[in-house]
């Protein structure tokens, strides 16, 4: 019993902290994808044509996506000290 709540727990905040990077982390890998193909495509080897586009998508999708990240980690972060009495029962 003690160790199926842990690992509840920590699949749980696992899950949490994927939902959270996921859009940031999508946006980057298509954006980065999309760079790399116009490189290919025009032989342009620079670096900051590759960075500096991925920096804006990610920031701008962070930007957009905040609320609903702040809204998931409040209901994980309010659903740990809701149930801290019983992960501790559990845990005795």
């Amino acid at each position: 019993m003690n160790e199926l709540v842990i690992v509840d727990i920590a699949k749980e905040a696992l899950r949490t902290a994927l939902y959270i990077a996921g859009p940031a982390l999508i946006v980057s890998m298509v954006v980065g994808l999309s760079i790399s193909i116009f490189q290919v495509v025009t032989s342009l080897q620079d670096q900051t044509v590759a960075f500096v586009p991925k920096v804006v998508a990610v920031m701008a999708t962070v930007v957009l996506c905040f609320p609903w990240m702040m809204r998931l980690m409040i209901q994980f972060t309010t659903r740990m000290f809701t149930d801290f009495n019983l992960v501790v029962k559990a845990l005795n």
